[in-house]
C-alpha cells in the first residue's frame, strides 16, 4: 500500500451527477476522476459496489462478489452500440439531488433488458467472445449468483428461505431443471454482470492511469438474503430450515443507545478455518481485482464480535465471541503478500483488537468528529495520532462536518472552536484543514464537507431504516475553483502525488520593511 502522505475524497458512484436518476460509471465518473487529479488527490474512496436490495444499502447486498447493475451507464451502452440512442428518449425527469430508487430501478432495469435483447440479436462476434470469457473467468461465483437472481425474480422477489424446498436447499437436480426452464433469465443476469464489470474495469484503469487509487470496502458480514449464504449454508450459523440462529450487530454505542441490530448471519469460523479460509480468500482476491486498497469494515469483529440470539428486537442482549484473529490474517498475508488494508477500528476497541491491527501493521481510522467529547487526551485529536493511520473529518455513517457542529452539545462545540482556534463560521473547511495538516498518512473527507453542506448532505444514519444512501452531487458541485482550493491544501501539507510534488513551485520575494 502507498506509504506516501496522500489525500482523498469519499464519494460513492450513486452520488455522482447524471441524467438517469442515479450516479453511474459513465461520463460523470470520468469527470470526477479528472477532478481528483486536478485537486492533487490520489485517493478515491467508495462504498461496497454490490447489487443492493431492500433498503438500498450497499452493506446489504445480494452478493459479496457481484456488481450493482444500477451503476451501469446507459450513455456508455449507447456509445458501445449495446443500446440505441432512441432508447433514452423517454427518460423520466429525475431529481438532481436525490436518488429516488422507486423510480430509478424500473427505468434502469428496462434499459438493461433492452440491452440484453439487443445483444442477443445484434452482438458482434468479438463481444460474444468477451462475454463467454467473462463467464468462464468468474464462474466460481457467477453461476450461483445468476441462478439466485433468476430464481428470486421468478419467485416474486421473495427471500431464498421462502423458495420451494429443492431450490431453497440448492439441490443440483432442481437447479438443473430450473436452468433448463429459465435459462434466458439466468443468462440475462450474467450479462448484466458482464456490463458492470466491463464498465468498472475501464473506469478503474482510467483512474489508475491518472494516479488515483481506489479505496473499496469489504463489509465483514454478508446479507442473509444473498447468493453467498444460499449457496454456502455450511459456512454460517443456520438451522435445518436455513434460518439464522444468531445474528450480527453491536452493543449500545455512540450511534445508538440500544445498539445496532444488523441481523446478518454469523460465520462458523471453525468451518472456515478447516477450508483454509477459502471463501474469504476468494472474496479478497475478487475485491482486489476491483479496487487498490480495502477498507475492512468492522475490523474488531475479527478479534471478537457481538453475537445476538435471532429474534431479539434490539442488540442490547448478546455476548462477545472470539473471532478468527491472527490465523485469519496470516492466511491472507501468505496468499496475498502485503495486505493493502485499512482497519475500520471504531467502536468498542479492546487491547486484543489493537494488538491484532498492530501485529499486521494495518493503519487504523481516526474520525475527527469523535474528538471533542472528552479532553486533550482524546485519541481522535490530531496531536495524538500515530503516523500509520487514516484520518477522516467524518465517514458515510456520520453527519456532515457542518451538520455535526450545528447539532453537537455546546460543550463539544466550544472545545472544537478552541482547538481549531476558529469561530466555527466555516467549520467544514476548518476541520478539513486540520486533518490535512495532521501526521496521519492518509487524510480523507466526504465531498459533502468540501461543499460545506449541512445534514441534508448526510449519506447514512445508522439504525435508521429508511431515507439513506440517496444523496447526490449536483452537476456543478466539483469545478476548477474547488479543485484549486483542495490542491492548495495538498501542496501546503505535502499530500500531493509524487509527480506533482516534484514540480517547481513559484517563490515570492518580499521587500524588507
Amino acid at each position: 500500500m502507498n506509504c506516501r502522505r496522500s489525500s482523498g475524497i469519499i464519494l460513492h458512484p450513486t452520488s455522482l451527477p447524471g441524467p438517469d436518476g442515479i450516479g453511474d460509471l459513465g461520463p460523470e465518473a470520468y469527470r470526477w476522476v479528472t477532478f481528483l487529479k486536478e485537486a492533487g488527490c490520489s485517493l478515491w474512496q467508495i462504498l461496497p459496489l454490490g447489487p443492493t436490495g431492500y433498503g438500498d444499502s450497499p452493506y446489504q447486498c445480494f452478493s459479496a462478489f457481484a456488481g450493482n447493475p444500477y451503476l451501469i451507464s446507459p450513455i456508455a451502452l449507447v456509445e458501445d452500440g449495446i443500446l440505441d440512442h432512441k432508447d433514452l428518449l423517454d427518460r423520466p425527469v429525475f431529481s438532481e439531488t436525490c436518488v429516488d430508487y422507486g423510480r430509478v430501478i424500473p427505468w434502469k432495469l428496462s434499459l438493461l433488458t433492452k440491452a440484453f435483447l439487443h445483444f442477443q440479436k445484434h452482438a458482434p462476434s468479438e463481444l460474444i467472445q468477451e462475454f463467454d470469457d467473462f463467464q468462464t473467468h468468474f464462474k466460481h461465483w457467477l453461476d450461483d449468483f445468476a441462478l439466485f437472481m433468476a430464481i428470486k425474480e421468478t419467485q416474486g422477489g421473495t427471500a431464498w428461505c421462502d423458495w420451494p424446498e429443492p431450490l431453497r436447499k440448492h439441490e443440483p437436480n432442481a437447479l438443473r431443471a430450473f436452468r433448463e426452464q429459465y435459462g434466458e433469465i439466468v443468462l440475462r443476469h450474467a450479462f448484466w454482470q458482464f456490463l458492470f464489470f466491463r464498465q468498472w474495469k475501464a473506469l478503474r484503469l482510467f483512474a489508475n492511469q491518472n494516479g488515483i487509487q481506489i479505496i473499496g470496502d469489504i463489509p465483514i458480514f454478508v446479507a442473509y438474503d444473498s447468493s453467498d449464504v444460499w449457496s454456502n449454508r455450511a459456512l454460517f450459523y443456520l438451522d435445518e430450515d436455513g434460518l439464522p440462529t444468531v445474528v450480527a450487530g453491536v452493543p449500545p454505542d455512540y450511534f445508538s443507545p440500544t445498539g445496532q441490530l444488523w441481523g446478518n448471519p454469523l460465520y462458523r469460523w471453525q468451518v472456515h478455518q478447516k477450508t483454509n479460509y477459502a471463501w474469504w480468500l476468494s472474496r479478497f482476491q475478487a475485491t482486489l481485482q476491483m479496487v487498490d486498497i480495502i477498507r475492512l469494515d468492522h475490523f474488531r469483529g475479527f478479534a471478537g464480535y457481538w453475537e445476538i440470539p435471532a429474534g431479539n428486537p434490539t442488540a442490547e442482549k448478546g455476548r462477545w465471541v472470539r473471532g478468527p484473529g491472527h490465523k485469519f490474517f496470516e492466511t491472507l498475508r501468505n496468499a496475498l503478500g502485503n495486505l493493502p488494508i485499512i482497519a475500520e477500528d471504531l467502536g468498542v476497541i479492546t487491547p486484543d483488537v489493537v494488538k491484532l491491527r498492530e501485529d499486521f501493521e494495518l493503519p487504523g481510522m481516526k474520525v475527527f468528529q469523535f474528538a471533542f467529547s472528552t479532553g486533550p487526551d482524546d485519541p481522535f485529536l490530531p496531536h495524538n495520532y500515530p503516523v500509520n493511520c487514516v484520518v477522516y473529518t467524518g465517514t458515510h455513517d456520520n453527519d456532515t462536518a457542518r451538520g455535526w457542529y450545528e447539532s453537537a452539545p455546546e460543550k463539544e462545540r466550544d472545545f472544537c472552536r478552541r482547538y481549531l482556534a476558529r469561530s466555527g463560521e466555516d467549520i467544514s473547511w476548518d476541520m478539513i484543514r486540520t486533518v490535512w495538516g495532521s501526521v496521519a498518512r492518509f487524510a480523507i473527507a466526504p465531498l459533502q464537507d468540501f461543499l460545506g453542506l449541512g445534514s441534508e448532505g448526510r449519506m447514512n444514519f445508522p439504525s435508521k431504516s429508511g431515507g439513506n444512501w440517496s444523496w447526490r452531487a449536483s452537476a456543478d458541485s466539483f469545478d476548477s475553483s474547488l479543485a484549486m482550493r483542495i490542491y492548495e491544501l495538498n501542496y501546503l501539507y505535502s499530500r500531493l502525488p509524487e509527480s506533482e510534488s516534484q514540480k517547481v513551485t513559484p517563490t515570492i520575494e518580499y521587500e524588507n520593511p
